[in-house]
């Protein structure tokens, strides 16, 4: 049974959005008096003051994970599905401690700190198997408090982080693309090809690579290059014109080929990434890698399997990391290492509009977009919040 959390002062009820079922943005539904969560036994209750939107909020809502040809669905990747109605999303939580549960030390009260986003399937430190994550098989941040695992909110003090900031380094994207490389071992000196690079993932693939010595190259648009280039990409490829594309890395490269590809696009440019690594074996010193974790170009890629076994290239499936990573994140994140590339900041009741501007987003779009509860917004929010009137109101 969950024990009562230890502070009397806490509120009976919370504003949440709520989403109620798969489908269009009217499904997500603003409420003011749900119930605030009880932490359980080594659980903390986290005041929300932002949370990082990601692709996967949406994705989920629209039934976009199917396993199956047909399927609209959210994925069930343990079994049964997990997401189930209504459901508070929102991964990337940022927060203080407002309580905590049975067997948590009450001296975390008011610790400041960022959520590794996962629903762990069990204790191993190194594999996640069946991954899920708060916002989908759990109630998530897109709310004011959020109950969690006490070890999985990790203490983040640092002073000139703001939290709007601290949660667009969320787990969501910064795991995702420390798996993909980890995944694909990434070492210092390679050439690492980067698509989608202005998105969340992307930006997040720039900085662990020079954490760990490797060269990023970046494919975006050229009105973002110099953005990218300031974050540590080697050079930006523009993404379009295709019959040119693998010619343009290579030029890039200075013909040389791409060790790896972290790839968040499919579609049709999967196999013209493929290009940008065989195109000479002789030049090689490692395998081709391809990691995949994302498929914003298409959720089908056409490739010639001869080209994929005769050239020896490793494919590699990602969707969340493992307990380890996220805490070598957390100690990169402390240690300054990696920055935030924070967009803008909206309102949680204006959930509607951030997710109307995240889909029509334009050139000018690089980073995360957060959500603030409106309790926290004057603090948390509004220093962060869109200087042009894009930032609509919800219908």
């Amino acid at each position: 049974m969950a024990s009562e959390p230890r502070d009397a002062t806490l509120p009976a009820t919370m504003s949440a959005m709520l989403l109620t079922g798969h489908g269009d943005i009217d499904q997500l539904v603003y409420r003011d008096y749900v119930p605030v969560p009880r932490p359980g036994p080594g659980e903390v209750l986290v005041r929300v003051t932002a949370t990082a939107k990601n692709n996967t909020d949406r994705k989920a809502r629209e039934g976009l994970y199917p396993v199956k040809k047909g399927q609209v669905t959210s994925f069930a990747m343990g079994g049964e599905p997990t997401l189930t109605f209504p459901r508070i999303q929102g991964a990337d939580i940022a927060g203080r401690v407002a309580a905590v549960g049975e067997g948590v030390d009450p001296a975390r009260i008011g610790e400041r700190g960022l959520l590794d986003f996962n629903l762990y399937a069990d204790a191993r430190r190194d594999i996640n198997l069946t991954p899920d994550y708060y916002g989908h098989g759990a109630d998530g941040g897109f709310a004011e408090y959020v109950a969690v695992p006490a070890d999985q909110f990790h203490h983040v003090p640092n002073p000139a982080l703001a939290d709007a900031e601290l949660a667009a380094l969320g787990m969501c994207s910064y795991q995702t693309a420390y798996h993909m490389m980890t995944s694909a071992r990434v070492s210092a000196g390679e050439r690492i090809l980067v698509s989608g690079a202005s998105g969340g993932v992307g930006t997040a693939l720039i900085q662990l690579c020079r954490i760990v010595g490797a060269i990023p190259y970046a494919v975006s648009q050229p009105e973002k290059a110099d953005a990218l280039k300031a974050l540590g990409a080697e050079a930006v490829i523009d993404r379009g014109d295709l019959g040119s594309f693998v010619a343009r890395v290579l030029e890039a490269t200075g013909g040389a080929p791409i060790d790896a590809v972290m790839d968040l696009v499919g579609g049709e440019m999967t196999d013209l990434f493929i290009d940008t690594m065989i195109h000479d074996m002789k030049a090689r010193t490692t395998y081709p890698r391809l990691s995949i974790a994302g498929a914003s170009g298409g959720n089908i890629s056409e490739i010639l399997w001869t080209r994929i076994y005769l050239y020896q290239v490793q494919i590699f499936g990602v969707s969340h990391g493992t307990r380890e990573e996220a805490e070598q994140l957390v100690e990169w994140i402390r240690s300054g290492e990696l920055k935030p590339v924070l967009h803008a900041a909206f309102r949680l009741s204006e959930l509607h509009a951030a997710e109307r501007y995240f889909v029509s987003r334009g050139s000018n779009f690089l980073g995360k977009i957060v959500i603030v509860p409106d309790a926290q917004w004057d603090e948390h929010g509004a220093p962060f919040a869109l200087a042009t009137p894009q930032a609509e109101r919800p219908s």
